[in-house]
């Protein structure tokens, strides 16, 4: 398990000088591609309940996909932390995501003291949008190292009835041949990226 560790952990490095390495506007433009092949995707049109995270500097901008499914009136929910949990809880509009407090590691997210739907008592999501640090073009996904995406979605495919398509979505940049992954890991069904 240890190797598995150090390669992991090798890889996050390479990939944040990778992407260090992206200019914004190369990030925007990338980002706006992976946008529009998103909303293209049947699974996404057809899609009434949605998980989606909220992005930073480092990743694709999630921004115009959450005002596009609130627009086009889907249930948008987004992560929420605290400690070694993180559940889905319901945004309403984009006015509620502007108000929404930064964490310390400078994402918004809703407050643990404020009343919000949770995703998993309330029903299904039909598509679950990860993040990620790299992928491969099989579906194996490396994220930041906390688990957190890796605990909820083994959570939601015990509690629902029907399996949530997984899309993650990434510069091209981030996708390699192979990651180093454990059994733990949980394979995306669609890595998403401008190519």
């Amino acid at each position: 398990m240890c190797k598995v560790n150090a390669a992991k952990h090798l890889l996050r490095e390479k990939m944040k000088n990778v992407i260090e390495q992206l200019s914004s506007e190369e990030k925007q433009r990338q980002s706006k591609e992976v946008f529009e092949k998103l909303c293209a995707l049947t699974k996404f049109q057809n899609s009434k309940r949605i998980s989606l995270y909220l992005s930073r500097e480092d990743e694709i901008d999630t921004i115009p996909i959450l005002k596009h499914a609130i627009e086009t009136k889907k249930e948008v929910f987004v992560p929420r932390y605290k400690g070694q949990k993180m559940e889905m809880v319901k945004l309403h509009s984009m006015k509620d995501y502007e108000k929404l407090p930064l964490t310390k590691w400078n994402i918004k997210q809703p407050n643990f003291n404020e009343r919000r739907e949770n995703a998993l008592e309330t029903g299904e999501l039909n598509l679950i949008i990860v993040p990620g640090v790299a992928f491969s073009t099989d579906g194996k996904r490396l994220g930041h190292g906390m688990g957190y995406y890796d605990k909820f979605l083994e959570l939601c495919l015990k509690k629902q009835q029907n399996k949530p398509h997984i899309i993650a979505v990434a510069f091209n940049e981030q996708v390699q041949e192979d990651i180093p992954s454990s059994e733990y890991d949980i394979f995306v069904d669609l890595v998403l990226t401008a190519k």
